[in-house]
């Protein structure tokens, strides 16, 4: 069983490059995911009401949720970076992005796992080859999965739907989920899939991933059908692909969930 699979297939990281190259100015980046890779120098980095950050060796940064940070670097050396901002598919709401730390830290002396990925990105980002900047979006969408893997692999969370799915039990039923989101699931028939009693199963998933098993399935349905929805795909379409049998039910589930209705995102009714 891959738990990551139905994830990135209904929803689709992605990842566009805009800086390669020395810093030697400070420099603030907001309003979007980032992903950050220091190849060399010494790099400052601030957040409000947090202590500073201090990096001397090549280390990845993320900011999957679009923190406000800002960088500072010794102007007669700078800082050698690459940048990127980054979409983990289906918007604000997004299962992974809410599950992740608002910053994730991985110094690639203690993860050498990353290193070739980012050697292969390194030399891409100060070389001037063919096909550069599709190269180097698609080496950090790749890093992105990486990030994720490990954040469920080392237990770096302790609550939210990656933490659910460290847990082997949770993580069938979760999967399951992920896998159809389409299928009218009940309590009893989730609590089977992870091989537990209904009320330990509705206890300990709302203790590990901070919803109700049915309100956690409601969120996944309204991500794939945001991220449908900004495809281009009709009201009516996207409300049978997440499970519901008429397009005025799912508008009402989709403006209670996201704040907005469906039209709002600019498709055809």
């Amino acid at each position: 069983m891959d738990p990551l699979a139905a994830l990135f297939t209904h929803v689709t990281p992605s990842a566009r490059t805009f800086y390669t190259g020395n810093l030697c100015q400070a420099l603030r980046f907001s309003g979007a995911g980032h992903l950050h890779l220091l190849k060399a120098g010494e790099l400052t980095v601030s957040r409000s009401g947090e202590a500073d950050l201090e990096f001397f060796e090549p280390t990845l940064l993320f900011f999957p949720r679009g923190l406000t940070h800002d960088f500072a670097v010794d102007p007669k050396r700078g800082a050698d970076l690459v940048c990127a901002t980054v979409e983990l598919g289906g918007a604000e709401g997004n299962p992974i992005g809410l599950g992740l730390p608002e910053c994730v830290v991985l110094p690639l002396a203690e993860h050498p796992a990353l290193r070739p990925v980012c050697d292969l990105l390194v030399g891409e980002a100060f070389a001037e080859g063919g096909g550069r900047q599709t190269a180097l979006d698609r080496l950090f969408e790749y890093l992105l999965i990486l990030i994720v893997r490990h954040v469920i692999e080392c237990g770096v969370v302790s609550t939210g739907v990656l933490a659910g799915l460290a847990d082997p039990r949770l993580a069938k039923a979760l999967t399951a989920i992920h896998e159809a989101p389409r299928k009218p699931w009940k309590l009893e028939e989730l609590a089977e899939v992870a091989g537990m009693s209904r009320t330990r199963f509705a206890e300990y998933f709302r203790k590990l991933v901070g919803r109700t098993p049915i309100e956690y399935l409601t969120v996944w349905r309204m991500t794939i059908a945001r991220q449908l929805l900004g495809k281009g795909k009709p009201v009516k379409s996207v409300a049978a692909q997440v499970g519901y049998d008429s397009a005025a039910a799912f508008s009402r589930v989709f403006s209670r969930v996201t704040g907005h209705p469906p039209r709002d995102i600019g498709q055809p009714q």
